[in-house]
């Protein structure tokens, strides 16, 4: 089965979300959770896997849920199909603030390596799997990098990134340090492996964890700056912790209610006397 050619917009600018515009019979498929909108004549479906053309039989579609269920995303994906007589719209949110990016798997080689939770969208027949990093350290170490999603086929797909993006193009022998969180997607021809960062002081303290991923060319790397790990983290750091504290708080609150009761009580008494 051939690939759906979709056209698309990207609106807005902290809080993406792209518009997929589907011919009579076209269809898009989508991360669980992530349909903003369709117009009618839109039909949704929930398929085992990712519904590509691969997953013939129920073995194949056995096989694919798998591969989602080791990335940790849900057994099942959404086709939204347009059954209708004219163009029809379909739109994913980003689940979190950064840049939706569009990938165009024909001009990238026909492969796309991705962090795990990047996907968020594609034109039917896109083909959804796991890239597990072969060498012995990457997986020991290799932390959010070890596996990965990898998107096949010739059409558009669709991936979120946290924050400010930027694509770097490595040429052969080029070699970038990065942290491993940061790495948005990059293609086959990058080298992807973990290097110490080479100081225990700097190990311990310095903030940026014990290994980086170093990406070697040749290809394209995208980067984010904030990675939802560490906005997560962030998040929890800055919430109200429950604790001895807050129990200390209430039985002082209460001690005081308690108190300004009792002389409001007393003041009240003594009126009526």
């Amino acid at each position: 089965m051939a690939m759906d050619v979709v056209d698309f917009e990207i609106k807005g600018a902290e809080m993406q979300f792209v518009e997929v515009e589907l011919d009579p019979g076209e269809a898009a498929i989508g991360e669980a959770g992530s349909m903003m909108f369709m117009e009618s004549g839109i039909e949704m479906d929930t398929v085992f896997g990712d519904g590509s053309p691969q997953q013939g039989g129920i073995f194949g579609k056995l096989l694919g849920a798998g591969k989602r269920l080791i990335t940790g995303e849900s057994l099942f994906t959404t086709v939204y199909q347009n059954q209708g007589s004219g163009k029809k719209r379909v739109a994913f949110a980003a689940p979190y603030p950064g840049k939706i990016l569009p990938m165009d798997l024909k001009q990238l080689g026909g492969t796309l390596i991705c962090q795990k939770d990047a996907f968020l969208c594609a034109a039917r027949g896109v083909s959804l799997g796991i890239a597990f990093q072969r060498k012995l350290g990457t997986g020991f170490f290799g932390g959010e990098g070890f596996i990965m999603q990898k998107l096949e086929g010739d059409g558009m797909a669709f991936v979120h990134a946290g924050g400010t993006v930027v694509r770097r193009e490595l040429k052969a022998g080029e070699t970038l340090l990065v942290d491993t969180g940061c790495v948005v997607a990059y293609t086959t021809g990058v080298d992807f492996d973990i290097q110490y960062v080479g100081k225990i002081k700097t190990a311990l303290f310095g903030g940026e964890g014990v290994f980086l991923a170093r990406m070697t060319g040749p290809g394209q790397v995208w980067l984010q700056s904030l990675p939802f790990s560490r906005l997560a983290s962030r998040i929890f750091a800055a919430a109200p912790q429950t604790g001895s504290g807050g129990r200390e708080e209430g039985n002082l609150l209460s001690s005081l209610g308690g108190g300004a009761g009792g002389l409001l009580g007393s003041v009240l008494g003594s009126d009526r006397d």
